[in-house]
């Protein structure tokens, strides 16, 4: 605390071999030094170079053209280790790896389904969104192993009702579910969804939807009745009741959001689980219209669009392509390393020169100690960051 009150550094500081302190560096002498190192690598591809949400997107974009200048896609960002699931899911579920909602959307829904992320904890500015959908009439279904303070009852602290009185309900149920077990939650959710369908035909399938947007259909609904529902109360921890209840409830809504952030992404099952979620929404045909979709949370938009700025180690052709065209370069086209196989790099020396720009790097991966450890391997690390 005492050092941050301190005021930003006005130059920069080196770590020399041998030393247990910082010392200041000119300017150039830190450029020079940087640029040695990486010139006398056999390989571009012996460098990484790691971004984090925790930069501007034109600072972001110049960071990769810099990079791909230099030769090699090597470009780990915080992406790699959030919401990349997200986007493999959703790229082959509905073509593109993003959300499909805006916040109007959201305020706009008459079911919200809140899996795997705390709102109040690390999104809230979204629990005023949630506040303005609760009245609007919307139900908010809460999916976690933890209750969420935030997501029980909200005080507004930029409101006088939210300062003085007892703050809003915001959800209407919640699923304590087991860890990990959205799978099987929402697998539970569309069979007890495609048996209210064959009890009443035409009322909780959008077959139209199905039939002009979906492929895959029959096998999905067969999977899915497939299911033994004593399996997803296992899977789950909850009572049959209460999948019976959250079933009930996403067959009545007639625009239904989920959202979702890291208790979904990070688990190794993760692609399957959010996959899962798309297709019941897609069962329902709620995607493409106001008021219901997918919606990964992804925080600010510096980290959704580093992508769109080239941050990632395997940017399409088209981009790479246009960079050439624009700016009279050779991009390279090999794939770089992402987070994990930068960490496996460093470990194996493949890699000796790590710069990171924005972001701590060791406390952002999921294994800081094996990160710290591959991190000295290298012969140079570089931190530009404005603490």
């Amino acid at each position: 605390y005492w050092l941050s009150q301190q005021g930003r550094l006005a130059h920069p500081l080196v770590l020399r071999p041998g030393d247990d302190h910082y010392r200041p560096i000119g300017w150039d002498e830190a450029y020079r030094l940087i640029a040695t190192h990486l010139q006398a690598l056999a390989s571009p591809d012996e460098a990484l170079f790691y971004t984090s949400g925790r930069t501007s997107n034109e600072a972001a974009f110049l960071y990769q053209l810099l990079v791909r200048s230099f030769g090699t896609n090597n470009l780990p960002d915080c992406s790699n280790m959030c919401h990349e699931s997200s986007g493999t899911a959703l790229t082959e579920a509905i073509g593109v790896g993003k959300g499909s909602v805006t916040v109007d959307d959201v305020a706009s829904a008459d079911l919200i389904v809140i899996a795997g992320q705390n709102p109040g904890t690390n999104h809230p500015r979204m629990l005023s969104v949630l506040e303005k959908a609760k009245a609007n009439g919307a139900k908010i279904i809460a999916v976690n192993p933890l209750p969420e303070a935030g997501l029980i009852r909200f005080n507004d602290p930029q409101t006088v009702r939210g300062m003085a009185g007892r703050g809003v309900t915001i959800a209407d149920e919640f699923v304590q579910i087991r860890l990990g077990g959205d799978m099987g939650l929402f697998r539970g959710v569309a069979k007890l969804l495609l048996e209210a369908e064959d009890r009443a035909p035409g009322t909780v399938v959008d077959r139209e939807f199905i039939a002009r947007h979906c492929c895959g259909f029959d096998e999905y609904a067969d999977a899915a009745r497939s299911v033994d529902v004593e399996t997803v109360l296992a899977a789950t921890g909850i009572t049959a009741a209460q999948l019976h209840r959250v079933a009930a409830m996403m067959a009545a809504s007639r625009r239904t959001v989920v959202c979702w952030a890291m208790g979904l992404t990070q688990h190794t099952h993760a692609v399957a689980s959010i996959a899962e979620i798309t297709n019941v929404l897609l069962l329902r045909g709620m995607i493409g219209k106001p008021g219901a979709g997918v919606c990964p949370v992804r925080g600010h938009s510096n980290v959704q669009g580093d992508r769109t700025m080239g941050i990632w180690e395997k940017m399409p052709e088209e981009f790479l392509a246009a960079l050439d065209s624009r700016y009279g370069i050779t991009t390279p086209r090999r794939h770089g390393y992402d987070t994990v196989n930068a960490i496996r790099a460093m470990r194996d020396h493949r890699a000796s020169v790590f710069v990171g720009m924005g972001g701590n790097f060791a406390s952002a991966t999921p294994d800081s100690e094996v990160t710290k450890a591959a991190l000295r391997n290298c012969a140079l690390t570089v931190q530009v960051s404005t603490k």
